[in-house]
């Protein structure tokens, strides 16, 4: 069985993230959505909001697994028992930030990362842009799936 870890912190997930999550499930067996817990950083929405809305938007997708963890990832996958790392790649930015922590999980580990790109309709998507909206009172309908919608 081929488990991939997509770890965030998901504050809220986003129509990108959801988008990588639905690829993910064609690639993977099982896709486990890890909300990391970092008790130095704050959130706009709490733990069990974040995980409640990735639980509702994939309700009907039995090879959606949603967990929280804390500590460092590789060490999640291994407990798991997952061979791979999902993530998502907006721009070279990312892809730059994501490849030193990919060659530093090998290193620590077998783990390897898997990169999907984003969907040109979700490339300009992120958490922080959705919560920069939502703090100035606008319309994050076109960017979140529904589960959000019905908290903010």
């Amino acid at each position: 069985m081929k488990k991939a870890i997509f770890p965030g912190s998901f504050d809220p997930i986003t129509n990108g993230h959801s988008d990588i999550i639905k690829r993910g499930v064609s690639l993977f067996d099982e896709v486990i959505v890890a909300i990391g817990v970092n008790a130095e950083k704050k959130y706009m929405f709490s733990l069990e909001d974040r995980k409640r809305f990735i639980e509702e938007a994939f309700k009907d997708e039995p090879k959606v697994k949603v967990i929280t963890y804390s500590g460092l990832t590789i060490d999640l996958c291994k407990k798991e028992k997952a061979e791979f790392i999902l993530r998502g790649l907006r721009n070279p930015a990312d892809f730059e930030f994501e490849k030193a922590i990919a060659h530093t999980n090998r290193v620590m580990s077998k783990i390897e990362t898997v990169f999907l790109l984003t969907a040109a309709r979700t490339s300009f998507i992120s958490s922080s842009i959705v919560r920069d909206v939502l703090r100035n009172g606008g319309d994050i309908s076109q960017l979140v799936p529904e589960s959000v919608l019905d908290k903010k």
